[in-house]
Formats: C-alpha cells, structure tokens, sequence
C-alpha cells in the first residue's frame, strides 16, 4: 500500500458563518461519515483540520494506486459537492506516535 495526502479547503463563500445552508452543513455530515467509513476500512491514517483563519483540512491515508487514491479524494462528499477543493500528494509517514 501507498500513502498519500489531501489538503481540503473550503470554497470561499463558505469562510464566513452566516454563508453555510443546511445543504451544506449534511454535506459535511456526509464528508465526517466517508472518512470514518475509510477508517473502518483500514484506509484512514488521520484526518483533520486547523483551526486558525487560514483553515484547511488534511486527510492521509493508503491506496493501492495513484488511480486509486485520486478516486478515494474524489469521492469525498465534500469535494463531490463542491463545497471543498482538494490536492492529492504522494506521501510517507515518517514518524507516528503509538497508541
């Protein structure tokens, strides 16, 4: 298995509180539930986000194939929606705390 990396961020109406819907808030619902389903999977490594201004979200996990991993980012619901935009990086966990 590979790892690989994607960052998330938000469209830009969406920066602002009073912009988000209720579509919006389930499709987030629906993002939260897709990661866990990958974790269950075995797929997920970790996912999250920042909490500063600049917010963006990142999600590592495993994949076969580079094919594979740009399906994985693109199914997210978030980016199916179009309420986040995502970049896929190859990448290797170096160091991981146990436990």
């Amino acid at each position: 298995m590979n790892e690989y990396i994607y960052r998330l961020e938000l469209i830009e109406r969406l920066n602002k509180d009073d912009n988000w819907t209720d579509e919006d808030n389930q499709i987030v619902d629906k993002h939260f539930n897709y990661l866990k389903e990958l974790l269950n999977q075995n797929k997920l490594i970790l996912a999250g986000r920042t909490t500063n201004e600049d917010k963006f979200g990142i999600v590592i996990f495993e994949a076969e194939t580079d094919e594979d991993a740009q399906e994985i980012m693109n199914n997210d619901p978030a980016i199916l929606n179009g309420i986040m935009t995502g970049q896929l990086y190859p990448y290797r966990v170096a160091l991981m705390r146990k436990g």
